[in-house]
């Protein structure tokens, strides 16, 4: 059941239609190891951050059995920073300051306790980042999941294949796919995407929930339909993390296991969602998070008679 969480550890400054925020908890690898929580224990993260992290927010990780130890603190550097805006149908969002800091020269640490992992989630980070961490594993894990984004394929895209082709599942959104791929259809994207290497795509497509790809299958999954959004920040790495933590949990990495990790992941980032930052993943009651999974249930169980 062993999972390691690779990504950043940062600080994010929003403002939504529904307000705004000074510096708060954000980055990567803290929204995956949070929902990741709630399924398996330990999460092993292997990040970096500067001397300006918040304590509060590692004391929180140690409290819901997440291990820092593959954590550098850089005490004379600061942590990475980013700040933007969300127009009001919460999908489009204005960059307004990235400062990498302690994430640009990051060069991961594997500690031995995480050595011979069984899951291992590659949160969005530079290709090259992502293959060190492959390369200083001695075992190749079980089930290897990566996250990427639109920026690695505009400045890295010949690093970014050549990390792609070693993992089995690889996890974007539609644009990304596109940008991939060359291909506007979705289903001719999913099909060049998985020639390149990964066994199964995700495919996420924000409030229109998310595609999963496994050969010639195709499974689709919906996004509970809220009354209010308040900070889309984190949804996809906290869907990322419900998605690896669920597989952890049951050990199940067949396409019908996948499935139900979607769910699971899917019913996290819709908490994510209620509250700025990673408020709202902080202490979610199981109970809470059993009647979210079967809300998901309830929207697609349906019978039919065919005539």
């Amino acid at each position: 059941m062993s999972l390691v969480v690779v990504g950043s550890m940062a600080f994010d400054a929003l403002e939504t239609p529904f307000g705004k925020t000074d510096k708060i908890v954000g980055g990567a690898a803290t929204y995956i190891s949070l929902s990741a929580s709630y399924f398996v224990k330990p999460v092993n993260v292997v990040s970096v951050v500067g001397g300006d992290f918040d304590q509060d927010h590692i004391q929180l990780m140690h409290e819901r059995n997440i291990s820092t130890e593959g954590v550098q603190v850089k005490e004379d550097e600061k942590s990475f920073f980013w700040s933007g805006r969300y127009f009001n149908d919460m999908n489009s969002r204005e960059t307004l300051v990235t400062e990498l800091n302690v994430l640009g020269d990051f060069d991961p640490i594997i500690p031995e306790s995480y050595q011979g992992c069984e899951y291992l989630m590659l949160g969005n980070l530079a290709p090259q980042v992502q293959r060190t961490v492959l390369e200083r594993l001695t075992n190749r894990p079980k089930l290897i999941v990566m996250d990427t984004m639109n920026f690695w394929m505009d400045i890295a895209m010949e690093e970014l294949q050549k990390t792609i082709a070693l993992v089995d599942v690889l996890s974007i959104n539609d644009e990304e796919a596109r940008q991939l791929s060359g291909e506007y259809s979705l289903v001719k994207a999913a099909r060049k995407i998985m020639a390149m290497g990964p066994k199964y795509l995700i495919i996420k497509k924000g409030e229109h929930g998310a595609l999963l790809f496994h050969e010639e299958k195709v499974f689709f999954a919906p996004a509970l339909p809220l009354e209010e959004v308040f900070d889309p920040t984190g949804a996809g790495d906290t869907f990322a993390g419900g998605f690896i933590g669920y597989i952890a949990k049951t050990g199940d990495i067949s396409f019908e296991g996948m499935k139900r990790a979607i769910i699971h992941g899917s019913a996290l980032a819709s908490f994510c969602v209620e509250k700025f930052g990673t408020e709202r993943l902080k202490n979610l009651s199981q109970q809470e998070i059993d009647n979210r999974v079967q809300q998901f249930v309830s929207l697609v169980k349906f019978d039919t008679v065919l005539q």
